[in-house]
């Protein structure tokens, strides 16, 4: 899954130099594990990328957690990517190419010095849509923005009637009248409390997991309709035990043991905020 950016129009997009956003959020971790797998070497990525070795293996470390699997394996004194790592690092080039893809979507808009961007996302893009327009009104202070959440429905509504210039969603939109580029990876995760009767188990079935009670976003969330696009695709029905309207209460029913949820891994922050929130090791997530 991927988080994808929306413009209405037809902007065309152009690759550039998009490094200098690399310094925002998890994205030096990025760059300290593009370097690494790319020279086999952690001492000469961080040579590479004039930072200490410590400070490159506090990247690589928190990225790990992050992702929650092993990115690296070391033999002698070269490292190799995983499966998981291999994963990433292709990721890690569509992601320096969608933040490409942004900046020349938003190159379109400042002809001028001064200006006012509209920026509408999906639940899942506060996570990570503030730091990205902070970095474009550092480097254009005489830029305001506005940022909106929504739901995927409202943000459908809001695309028809042209009420923004930029449009964050969960999934990609089919349509002639937009142009649609991946802009980050998505990956949805099974949450669970950590005393779940599950927590401890190992490629748990997505049959079995079908049997837990769900809580899910309400109807218009792209979350859900991402979820529920699960359950059709394995031919297995849903238990929804509960709808809730925000991320926030999705969480807090989790916690309250009330089931399980699947949601985005951005859903919750880009580090653990609770050790009680676990994903569930879930075949195919």
């Amino acid at each position: 899954m991927a988080v994808w950016l929306s413009v209405p129009g037809g902007i065309a997009m152009l690759q550039a130099e998009i490094r200098r956003y690399l310094k925002h959020g998890t994205l030096p971790q990025l760059r300290v594990f593009e370097a690494s797998a790319r020279l086999g070497s952690l001492t000469r990525a961080a040579e590479e990328l004039h930072i200490a070795q410590p400070t490159a293996s506090v990247q690589i470390k928190k990225l790990t957690e992050t992702v929650g699997l092993p990115l690296f394996e070391q033999v002698g004194k070269r490292i190799f990517l995983t499966d998981a790592g291999q994963h990433l690092y292709a990721g890690c080039h569509e992601v320096f190419r969608a933040l490409c893809a942004l900046e020349d979507a938003l190159n379109g808009m400042r002809a001028v010095e001064s200006g006012h961007l509209r920026l509408a996302a999906s639940s899942t893009g506060k996570y990570f849509a503030p730091r990205m327009l902070g970095a474009f009104m550092q480097r254009y202070p005489g830029v305001d923005a506005a940022l909106e959440l929504h739901n995927w429905k409202t943000l459908i509504e809001r695309l028809a009637h042209n009420e923004d210039d930029l449009y964050i969603f969960a999934a990609p939109l089919e349509r002639d009248d937009v142009v649609t580029q991946a802009l980050l990876p998505n990956p949805l995760v099974v949450f669970a409390r950590d005393d779940h009767p599950l927590a401890t188990a190992r490629r748990i079935a997505f049959e079995r997991i079908a049997h837990e009670p769900f809580l899910m976003r309400e109807p218009g969330s792209g979350t859900r309709r991402l979820a529920q696009k699960l359950f059709e695709q394995r031919g297995v029905p849903s238990r929804i035990r509960m709808e809730l309207s925000t991320d926030e209460a999705v969480k807090e029913a989790i916690l309250a043991g009330l089931g399980v949820a699947i949601m985005s891994r951005f859903t919750f922050g880009l580090e653990p905020e609770t050790p009680r929130l676990i994903c569930l090791d879930v075949e195919g997530f």
